[in-house]
């Protein structure tokens, strides 16, 4: 994922509230939202190259998103950072001892944000810092710099979720998602890959011939402990592909 908002808020009718946008190269295989046949119970977007996922849910409340943290600079992992959001979605860890499983093996992967958590809590880990900080309630954002960096498309993001907080439709959440507008120059971050580059990345949906938004999803977790997912699915210069939602 490059972008994920959430809305946190215990106690309410619908606790958890996410969007997000995985933005990747068109060029990278991957199967769509579906329950996966060898991990009962977990239903995520896969990664056929290397595996692992960037965003689902699993049994017992467990929710798990990833992005990237862009850091030209950095050395390169060993090991596939999908790999973290399905150990923690099939696996058998709770939340501290995952937590503590990431600071270990945090080194063998690219710089990467992991939220994480059940019914009762929910986490952010930062790779680079080694860093776990449980989320208070309220509206949280994360691209791919730190946890609430304030980049144009994460507070304009941000602000439009707040805004349909009162009534929290799938299709509007999507809807927000698709803001295709860039920032102006001055207010770029600079991460070490250029402005073009920069310009691109941008927004919240991202479109190019050959990288750009490939999935757009939306979780709703109802205090029942029943789960929404919406997805819409994207091609080569943002085409549509596809839409798949799911209760579990």
């Amino acid at each position: 994922m490059c972008l994920i908002v959430l809305a946190w808020r215990p106690g309410h009718a619908q606790p958890l509230l996410v969007a997000a946008n995985r933005d990747e190269f068109y060029n990278r295989p991957s199967q769509v939202l579906a329950e996966w046949p060898d991990a009962p119970g977990v239903f995520a977007g896969r990664d056929l190259q290397a595996g692992g996922t960037w965003l689902g849910v699993g049994p017992n409340g467990r929710f798990a998103a990833l992005t990237n943290i862009r850091n030209p600079s950095l050395a390169l992992g060993t090991r596939s950072r999908g790999e973290l959001p399905r150990a923690f979605l099939g696996g058998d860890l709770g939340t501290a001892e995952f937590l503590q499983y990431l600071k270990e093996q945090s080194p063998h992967y690219s710089g990467f944000n992991l939220l994480l958590g059940d019914h009762q809590q929910l986490w952010h880990f930062n790779s680079q810092e080694r860093r776990a900080t449980a989320l208070a309630e309220g509206v949280h954002g994360v691209s791919n710099a730190d946890l609430n960096t304030p980049w144009p498309k994460l507070l304009r993001t941000k602000s439009a979720l707040q805004s349909e907080l009162q009534a929290p439709y799938p299709h509007r959440l999507l809807d927000l998602l698709a803001d295709s507008s860039q920032a102006a120059d001055t207010d770029l971050p600079q991460t070490g890959i250029g402005l073009t580059f920069e310009r691109l990345l941008s927004s919240a949906f991202i479109a190019s011939p050959t990288y750009g938004t490939r999935a757009s999803t939306v979780l709703i977790v109802n205090v029942d402990g029943s789960r929404q997912l919406l997805e819409r699915s994207f091609g080569v210069n943002g085409a549509y592909l596809g839409e798949v939602a799911l209760s579990c």
